[in-house]
């Protein structure tokens, strides 16, 4: 089962991170796509509004202005003809003359022919796309500009003028032809300037690379998952075979009496002729195993029980715990006296704390019979109680056998026992220090114990005093 949960634990973990590589990897690409598109359209704009600039060199940007508003509605409105596609590749222009113009600061940048120069003009310091730049004429011509540094075949311009026609819009993308363009409008007619979609498809790349990187770190990610599911899973293992064991020890704690108890039965149906005073040894035997299951069974549901409930859904009262501690001492004298041991108390006055009478007599009474149970003959056991700035501590010391350095971190574990034999003298099932350790965490507190052949056996427990 264990493992299965692993595997679970890893495969939610890879699913998660895949998911979020997949959209943050996604939402990168999708944010560089637009950019990339933002940024042809831009120069694809800055271009055409440069060329037609240049063409209208001589007018003034109002006339311009004017003329293009007349013209919009009679070129975007009508569908004029194809007719034979004729190129102006104009005349060759002087490299020294473009310069010249350049330095000069003619046509805001660019040389006679329109050609952009780059890095004399910091607001022109782009990379152009290369753009096929078509004079759409009043007439229905269609000419290809000189400056253009690229161009389109016959049937592809035809093709995409239509369709910047039939758009009505002044920038946007054809999807069928895979081209960008942009539009403006000047006296002789239309400018439409054109990209190739692979001027915005930087993000491909930008994929490829996302995918090489996130396959290496989900990867890592796999193998780092492996290696929290073993440890996060380690108190999950630690409390399944807590809990096995529990049971296993459970059921073997169950079996001697309900056998006692099968076997008494069996004896009785053998006799029915007996009378009941004849028949009293197994009756009593069968009423003590099944008094002895009781209280195995109550101490096992106490445990099981959360500590919410084990506080019996009662809100935390104050609890004297120095008159506690002294009426349980009183109550032990007589336990102690048959085995030759004394009680001496040092018990502090007004101490008092918050939480459950019954549950905290159940922890010192626990304390103060096992001290009892295992102290030598003619020894003494004390029972001390102190307090701090925020807890109380009660402290049961006695005499007797000590308990081994590689017992004491498991006296505290369900069913565990140090000694069978000293089990089976005091009849005990091992379960009194695990309820004695619930009680004291389940009142903001904890417990611990000491142990050593020439001081003796010290249990100490602590209360907070408040919570």
């Amino acid at each position: 089962m264990l493992a299965q949960l692993r595997r679970k634990f890893i495969a939610l973990n890879m699913t998660i991170a895949t998911l979020v590589l997949l959209v943050v990897f996604g939402a990168i690409c999708v944010i560089d796509y637009q950019t990339s598109v933002a940024d042809v359209l831009g120069q694809l704009n800055l271009t055409v509004s440069r060329t037609a600039e240049s063409i209208s060199t001589g007018k003034g940007a109002e006339d311009v202005r004017a003329s293009n508003n007349e013209s919009e509605n009679d070129l975007l409105g009508s569908a004029p003809s194809k007719n034979a596609q004729s190129e102006s590749e104009g005349t060759a222009t002087n490299p020294a003359e473009d310069t010249a113009n350049a330095q000069d600061g003619e046509n805001g940048g660019y040389s006679a022919s329109g050609i952009p120069v780059i890095g004399k003009h910091p607001e022109d310091e782009r990379n152009h796309p290369p753009a096929a730049i078509y004079l759409v004429r009043k007439d229905g011509t269609i000419e290809r500009i000189s400056s253009s540094t690229a161009s389109l075949s016959s049937d592809l311009s035809d093709a995409a003028i239509d369709a910047v026609r039939s758009s009505r819009l002044r920038e946007g993308f054809l999807k069928d032809l895979g081209l960008f363009y942009a539009t403006a409008y000047i006296p002789d007619g239309l400018l439409v300037a054109f990209a190739d979609e692979g001027m915005a498809s930087s993000w491909k790349s930008l994929a490829l690379t996302f995918a090489i990187v996130g396959a290496g770190a989900l990867g890592a990610f796999f193998l780092i998952s492996i290696f929290f599911s073993r440890w996060a899973l380690k108190p999950v293992e630690a409390a399944w075979t807590q809990q096995q064991q529990f049971v296993a020890d459970a059921s073997h704690e169950l079996k001697t009496p309900l056998t006692v108890i099968l076997a008494n039965s069996t004896i009785l149906k053998a006799r029915p002729k007996e009378t009941i005073e004849n028949q009293s040894q197994w009756i009593d035997s069968t009423q003590s195993e099944a008094l002895r299951m009781q209280e195995l069974v109550n101490d096992m549901l106490e445990l099981a029980r959360p500590a919410s409930a084990a506080k019996d859904g009662q809100a935390p009262e104050d609890v004297d715990f120095t008159d506690l501690v002294e009426n349980l001492a009183l109550q032990f004298e007589s336990v102690a006296f048959e085995k030759g041991v004394s009680i001496e108390c040092q018990i502090e006055p007004g101490v008092k704390v918050q939480g459950s009478r019954k549950r905290l007599q159940r922890l010192a009474s626990t304390l103060i019979d096992n001290a009892c149970k295992y102290a030598r003959s003619d020894s003494s056991v004390t029972v001390k109680l102190s307090k701090s700035a925020k807890d109380a501590t009660l402290s049961v010391h006695n005499e007797g056998q000590s308990i081994p350095a590689e017992d004491l971190p498991h006296i505290f574990d369900r069913f565990y026992r140090t000694d069978k034999a000293r089990t089976s003298d005091t009849g005990g099932f091992g379960l009194g220090l695990a309820i004695a350790r619930e009680v004291a965490r389940e009142h903001g507190g904890d417990i611990c114990a000491e142990s050593s052949q020439k001081k003796g056996t010290t249990f100490s427990a602590t209360i907070a005093l408040y919570q």
